[in-house]
């Protein structure tokens, strides 16, 4: 079955309560989480603008780079390291305004400027995260922070999502 985003449009809060529901949609009837996460980054590039978004999963000790958008990317993260690694640790999402500044910054890419960082939370644990970079500093906020947290509660639910 194909699918499309509806054109969106409108403020960045605007865009993502029209990217909502269609997600939601997207999801609804496949049972493989690969899949689902590479639309769900799809759509976000997409309907965003981000200069990368993707999922890294829980295995262990690392977060392992999962589907995406953008350029190449770190393949593992520790826990604790970077700001992927610490979201993970936290359990909380980190908004980083200039990663330059943050201490521990993991430079997969140096055109990368700002990052947020949200956690998938199952059973009270991590099973991944959604990581998203952008080429501006202060690029992300707490609309940023409130809409892609409902991301990461949508893809809690995915079948098949698990930390390993």
């Amino acid at each position: 079955m194909t699918h499309s985003l509806m054109p969106l449009s409108g403020t960045k809060e605007e865009i993502y309560i029209q990217l909502l529901p269609q997600l939601q949609h997207l999801v609804r009837d496949e049972e493989n989480h690969i899949a689902n996460l590479a639309n769900i980054t799809a759509a976000l590039k997409s309907a965003l603008g981000f200069f990368w978004v993707g999922f890294y999963l829980v295995e262990g000790p690392w977060l392992v780079l999962g589907p995406f958008q953008g350029e190449l990317a770190c393949t593992r993260i520790a826990r604790g390291k970077g700001v992927c690694g610490k979201a993970w640790e936290k359990q909380q999402v980190l908004i980083v305004d200039d990663v330059d500044k943050f201490d521990g910054h993991i430079a997969c890419s140096s055109k990368s400027r700002s990052e947020i960082v949200v956690p998938v939370i199952s059973s009270n644990r991590v099973i991944a995260v959604i990581d998203v970079d952008s080429e501006q500093l202060a690029a992300f906020d707490n609309v940023d922070r409130r809409y892609l947290t409902e991301i990461a509660d949508l893809v809690a639910g995915l079948p098949g999502l698990k930390a390993f």
